[in-house]
């Protein structure tokens, strides 16, 4: 691009400088004479020539088309190339100032409670991650299984439990433990093994040394040291061998023996009625030890395994614990006549339906568990009548991480969950 100055033995160049731009845009003017170069800045848009063509005067800008007005609009940077000289010329286009932000569209929210929700799964995720690396605790889920959904399906649950009954302070709670990962379903076939029994039972008031006491307001056999502490059947369906042990070892303690922790493992490998960690009877546990006179040996001798496995005998003479014998009620409508039977007796072996329990974090459970199939074998230590809902103090074999420190409130009256139906004693 050529630009006449006052001494013709001068020539004009254009040249960009470091930057770009309209600020980085001069002219070099190079005198024949002295070979000096003069850079000149060029002149802005719209802006004449200095009188006399001053060599410092600036050349009207050439003015932008209309594609490229539309494109410096929307914020791009538009090349605009001037006319060819010994180096090309670029300038680019100003972006536009930033307006004020639009709103978001209302589809934003629908994506942040998604992300949200996504977060949730993952911190629900997390915990029981951590709950199944806590000693004791159940393991991570099935492999073929997708925890996410049984998550969902565990939060809906939880929602509709927790909103049957909101103004009863006393009722049960239900949320998110280390049972949330999996379906209903797998957690009754891992957790709910225990099997009913035909052996007879006594009907209420059959069994006339329990007949004539009157109840204290609140008993528990654990205030006496003679329950052991809460274990963990983990993934194995063996309670009916951790209640029938945990009632021997309560049973010894009250007739004057050592309060020990005895072998579940052994009555799991050795209980031939029985099949181990995929279920059993408690009465045909307790038939068995009183056949066969067993001596239960000290958990330390047989450590539980959490799998099943070849039974191990020892001798006659080796330290063990056997029964004298057992008996079995039903004491449906006549929960008071129970609470007579664990004052007399020691803690008493119940099977129960435990499908509700999968959610169970604290409180009273006295509405949504029903008395149909039995599945689950527990043992009632205690109960309380102090406040407006007596109920059952009743202890497990999840852990102490679930429930009430491994323990689980069941409302007296009205057979809940079915307590009262399959009823069980220990006699040393």
């Amino acid at each position: 691009m050529k630009v006449k100055l006052n001494s013709a033995a001068a020539c004009v160049f254009p040249s960009e400088t470091k930057g770009g731009g309209r600020r980085g845009l001069t002219q070099q003017v190079r005198s024949r004479d002295s070979g000096a170069v003069t850079p000149v800045r060029r002149r802005p848009s719209g802006s004449l020539p200095a009188a006399g063509g001053d060599p410092g005067a600036r050349a009207p800008a050439r003015a932008p088309r209309p594609a490229q007005r539309d494109a410096a609009v929307r914020g791009r940077r538009t090349p605009i190339s001037g006319r060819r000289g010994r180096r090309g010329v670029t300038v680019s286009a100003p972006r536009p100032a930033r307006g004020p932000q639009a709103p978001d569209p209302p589809a934003a929210g629908a994506r942040d409670r998604k992300r949200e929700r996504a977060m949730e799964l993952r911190r629900l995720w997390l915990l029981c991650c951590c709950c199944g690396c806590c000693p004791g605790a159940a393991p991570a889920p099935p492999s073929g299984r997708n925890p996410p959904a049984a998550f969902r399906e565990s939060l809906n649950r939880h929602r509709q439990l927790n909103s049957l009954f909101p103004g009863e302070n006393s009722t049960a709670v239900y949320g998110i433990n280390q049972f949330s990962y999996l379906f209903p379903e797998e957690f009754k076939a891992i957790y709910l093994r225990s099997r009913p029994s035909s052996f007879p039972r006594f009907l209420a008031g059959a069994h006339t040394s329990i007949s004539n006491l009157s109840l204290p307001l609140r008993f528990d056999w654990r205030d006496k040291h003679v329950v052991t502490p809460v274990r963990n059947q983990q993934t194995c369906g063996g309670c009916w061998a951790f209640t029938v042990v945990g009632a021997v070892e309560s049973a010894c303690a009250i007739e004057g023996q050592p309060l020990e922790a005895l072998s579940v493992q052994q009555v799991l490998d050795c209980s031939y009625s029985n099949y181990g960690c995929n279920g059993g009877s408690p009465l045909n546990a307790l038939n068995w030890l009183s056949k066969m006179q067993v001596k239960l040996v000290r958990d330390s001798e047989y450590p539980f395994k959490a799998q099943n496995g070849l039974c191990r005998y020892f001798s006659d003479s080796h330290f063990g614990f056997s029964i004298k014998g057992y008996s079995a009620y039903d004491f449906r409508d006549h929960e008071d006549e129970m609470a007579k039977a664990l004052l007399t007796l020691g803690p008493l072996i119940v099977v129960v339906d435990a499908v509700s329990w999968q959610d169970y974090l604290g409180g009273i459970i006295q509405h949504h568990c029903s008395s149909g199939e039995a599945n689950h074998a527990v043992l009632v230590t205690g109960f309380d009548k102090t406040g407006s809902t007596p109920y059952w103090i009743v202890r497990n074999s999840w852990g102490t991480s679930w429930g009430i420190d491994g323990c689980v409130h069941v409302k007296m009256g009205g057979n809940i969950c079915g307590i009262a139906e399959s009823v069980s004693a220990v006699f040393v």
